[in-house]
């Protein structure tokens, strides 16, 4: 998961049968000058990766900068996850329906 505010769970989903694997992610995550994210947009169950808060063991806070996604590419900023590229025939609403986070739609802006 992703969160709003670039905080981020990538180690373990906290489900009780799942196998925890820290491997390095805690120190990538917060020692990296920058962290982009590669991933889904939705699990493989439908349900969200980019959400309001993270509902998984944080790997680290705040140091997400961007996300790519197989829908879109959105960059974590303090005004907000701004969507920066989408992909064609995709729409904003579509698009926001499958984020458990608020978007801002900077596709439009120069």
């Amino acid at each position: 998961q992703i969160a709003e505010n670039g905080d981020l769970a990538n180690w373990h989903t906290g489900a009780p049968d799942a196998i925890p694997a820290v491997g390095g992610a805690m120190d990538l995550a917060v020692g990296a000058k920058k962290v982009f994210i590669t991933t889904d947009h939705v699990t493989k169950q439908g349900e969200p990766k980019i959400v309001a808060e993270l509902t998984y063991p944080v790997t680290g806070k705040k140091c997400v900068d961007r996300i790519y996604t197989d829908l879109c590419v959105i960059d974590v900023t303090p005004n907000g996850l701004k969507v920066i590229e989408k992909v064609a025939g995709l729409s904003f609403e579509e698009l926001q329906s499958m984020t458990g986070a608020e978007l801002v739609d900077a596709t439009q802006q120069n």
